[in-house]
């Protein structure tokens, strides 16, 4: 049986990588590249280990396209909305999976500050919705006009988002953005209808031109129509 190790201490450094140091003073580093460029200038793998700054190996990976991301993007993109990738992977990476996908615009290398000002620029422009899972874009989910977040992200990522999909994930981002928009026009609807009734009715009621009775009846049916409009999201096409 192996001995196991124990850690005096482990560290996140945000965008570059895990730190620890064990029992016996020994500090490790994991991370990308960027730990450990002034040692190899073989920068074609994913993850670097060091142990007291001397490089010991690396661990390759390779992303799993969701098998209905494509179709995710292919129907975003027929509502007429941007999408953009936003990774903190290398160019070659982040270009091979956002031309698979066919997305239109592809940011790489991105440290959680950079995505925290990029999602900001955006937001001036247009509102905009991200959809991340992991610890390096919660200061983004947090910051976009909808975070969005997957049932199975980090506790950090959950957290930072207002939006959570359940189950099928990625499957259900049309329907939620759908829905958020008929929704907010729901809203925005039933306040005019809402205010036009009072400012119809009040000076009305003033002068003495509607009676007690059928203020009441007007104003109940009045809620009644309301409560009619906003029942009809079950019904409206929402993607």
């Amino acid at each position: 049986m192996k001995d196991e190790v124990r850690w005096a201490s482990v560290d996140e450094v945000k965008g570059v990588g895990i730190k620890s140091k064990d029992k016996e003073g020994n500090e490790y580093f994991a991370g990308s590249y960027s730990i450990a460029k002034d040692l190899t200038e073989d920068d074609q793998h994913n993850i670097y280990l060091l142990r007291n700054n001397k490089l010991i190996g690396w661990v390759d990976v390779a992303d799993e396209i969701r098998e209905e991301a494509k179709q995710v993007i292919a129907l975003l993109k027929s509502q007429n909305i941007k999408t953009i990738l936003l990774s903190g992977d290398r160019k070659e990476k982040s270009e091979k999976v956002g031309n698979a996908l066919g997305i239109d615009e592809i940011i790489f290398e991105q440290t959680p500050e950079q995505k925290l000002e990029k999602i900001a620029a955006y937001n001036a422009i247009a509102p905009t919705a991200m959809v991340g899972d992991g610890i390096n874009d919660a200061p983004a989910l947090a910051k976009a006009t909808v975070g969005i977040s997957l049932s199975d992200a980090s506790q950090v990522a959950l957290q930072s988002a207002q939006v959570v999909l359940m189950n099928h994930g990625l499957k259900n981002l049309p329907l939620a953005l759908g829905l958020g928009k008929q929704t907010y026009n729901t809203i925005k609807g039933n306040l005019f209808w809402a205010f036009a009734y009072n400012i119809v009715a009040i000076p009305i009621a003033a002068f003495g031109f509607l009676s007690p009775t059928f203020g009441a009846m007007v104003m109940g049916l009045s809620d009644v129509l309301l409560a009619i409009n906003s029942l009809w999201l079950n019904f409206k096409k929402v993607v």
